[in-house]
């Protein structure tokens, strides 16, 4: 049987938007009157069709059935965890890498002072959470060792799990839990929990909230020609078997976040094919994290190759990502990040 996905569309903002909400013209967007839409776009892999919410109940009984039961989905509120506030989106990752060879700041805080000075400038500068990790997943990059790992991040984790909320970043089932019992309140996973089996084990124990993230292949190799038939609906599939994977294995709450992984095993075309049709993922029914900040498709934009040059380009996609309702952010550049966000919520408000 052919699969169809259904893709809001058509957004509004603000005050605009709640008035709209109110005379019942669009439909919240996870239940936040503040984003609202109007249209849909039904999809499959040889169809595409956009219309009015309105003109949903003309639709076959079939279509009609599947589109209403995802904007069921769409439209119910996510409730808040790990200090995601989910009615004021986006919520902001602060991105602290504690290793000698990330991408963008690789080695700048190797040293444990710096990389305590920078985990409370990232909260102080409004972070929800810090993402701390001890080894480089960037493209190219090899497995460390569990011990050094660990070692890289652990005292930052210790002396900040009571101050600030974090978040970490690793594929090693020993290093979640450890991380856990010294207060971590999330887990995000680049391989979407298939690197070491046993990470589902630990989620499941602690009832940890977690990220499922997409990547093709490995940090070694995952851009080495990536391809797919449909990069949309081939993550979208990916995310649906994860989901299903995680409740085969026992973990009951819905304090999980999905992430397509932006650059993770995906060339330009595919990058910008996700970011412009981000919203398709509204139809799971859980919080969409973005990780744009510094990436490589804005050098293959902008032609800036030095990732420290970038801000322009991780500004305009993050902004581009929260006008189709995504609700978290994984910056490094927490201030300007917030600051834009502010500026741009204000002139929409006006």
């Amino acid at each position: 049987m052919k699969k169809y996905y259904t893709r809001v569309c058509n957004f509004y903002y603000g005050n605009i938007s709640k008035k709209l909400v109110k005379q019942k013209k669009t439909l919240p967007l996870n239940g936040n009157a503040e984003i609202s839409f109007d249209h849909i776009e039904i999809l499959s892999r040889n169809y595409k069709k956009k219309i009015h919410i309105k003109k949903i109940k003309k639709l076959s009984k079939f279509l009609k059935n599947k589109v209403n039961k995802d904007i069921k989905t769409i439209i119910k509120k996510n409730k808040n965890f790990s200090n995601f506030n989910f009615k004021n989106i986006p919520n902001i990752i602060g991105i602290l890498n504690l290793t000698p060879d990330s991408f963008s700041d690789g080695g700048k805080f190797k040293k444990r002072s710096l990389g305590y000075k920078q985990a409370a400038l990232l909260f102080r500068h409004g972070a929800n959470i810090v993402d701390v990790g001890g080894e480089s997943t960037r493209p190219g990059s090899k497995t460390v060792k569990t011990a050094i790992e660990w070692n890289r991040i652990c005292s930052t984790i210790k002396k900040f799990n009571k101050k600030i909320v974090l978040s970490l970043d690793t594929r090693k089932s020993e290093i979640m839990e450890k991380g856990i019992k010294i207060g971590v309140k999330l887990i995000n996973d680049v391989s979407g929990l298939k690197y070491d089996k046993k990470s589902i084990n630990v989620l499941k124990k602690y009832n940890t909230p977690f990220v499922i993230h997409h990547i093709q292949g490995t940090p070694t190799t995952m851009q080495i020609n990536p391809k797919y038939k449909n990069v949309l609906f081939d993550i979208y599939d990916f995310f649906e078997e994860r989901i299903k994977y995680v409740r085969l294995n026992g973990i009951k709450h819905n304090n999980i976040i999905i992430d397509p992984g932006i650059g993770f095993g995906k060339n330009l075309k595919h990058n910008m094919k996700l970011i412009s049709n981000i919203s398709i993922f509204h139809s799971l029914g859980f919080p969409i994290l973005l990780g744009v900040s510094r990436k490589r498709f804005i050098k293959d934009i902008s032609g800036k190759n030095d990732s420290k040059q970038r801000l322009g380009g991780t500004v305009s996609a993050s902004l581009f990502s929260m006008m189709q309702g995504v609700q978290i952010l994984r910056v490094h550049d927490v201030n300007d990040i917030i600051q834009s966000i502010k500026v741009f919520k204000k002139l929409i408000k006006s």
